[in-house]
């Protein structure tokens, strides 16, 4: 897949996630059947958009580094379902499948 391809299904994606739901980057790669978690996370720096990028996170529920208190903020106010110590997501509550 051309990179700005890519780059638009992967945003596309991001975007299409509910508010209070996230998608770990490896499930995006999976839902678009290409790239892996790292090409994901390779668009989301990037940046560019209006994808509420928040709801892109780690297979474990943590936020991407660097960005923790601002991500925390956004999934909080979205009612996102977090585990006990408020630092990560619950994924079993909030991981979205894309149906």
């Amino acid at each position: 897949m051309v990179t700005e391809d890519f780059d638009e299904a992967v945003q596309s994606v991001v975007r299409s996630i509910p508010p209070g739901r996230v998608m770990s980057y490896g499930d995006v790669a999976e839902y678009l059947g290409s790239g892996g978690p790292r090409q994901v996370g390779a668009v989301m720096s990037r940046g560019g958009g209006d994808v509420p990028w928040w709801r892109v996170i780690h297979a474990d529920g943590s936020p991407p580094p660097g960005k923790e208190d601002e991500c925390l903020a956004n999934l909080r106010a979205e009612a996102t379902p977090l585990r006990r110590d408020g630092t990560r997501v619950d994924m079993r509550r909030a991981r979205w499948d894309g149906r």
